[in-house]
């Protein structure tokens, strides 16, 4: 049985307004972890800017 599973068990035998919270928890860790990931692309944008934007590179903007 994986974790998931396991959390799904445990889950099911919790009354509602706690299994609520549980997903509201799941939830709130998805969001943050979306944060993160798109915190890391903002970041390096300046450093792919230099790679991205010179003009030996130009001509293949043109393709």
């Amino acid at each position: 049985m994986n974790v998931a599973d396991k959390i799904c068990e445990e889950a099911r035998s919790l009354p509602e307004p706690l299994a609520r919270e549980v997903l509201e928890f799941i939830k709130l860790i998805h969001s943050q972890q979306d944060i993160c990931v798109e915190d890391m692309k903002k970041a390096q944008v300046p450093v792919m800017k230099r790679i991205w934007e010179n003009k030996e590179d130009d001509v293949w903007n043109e393709l």
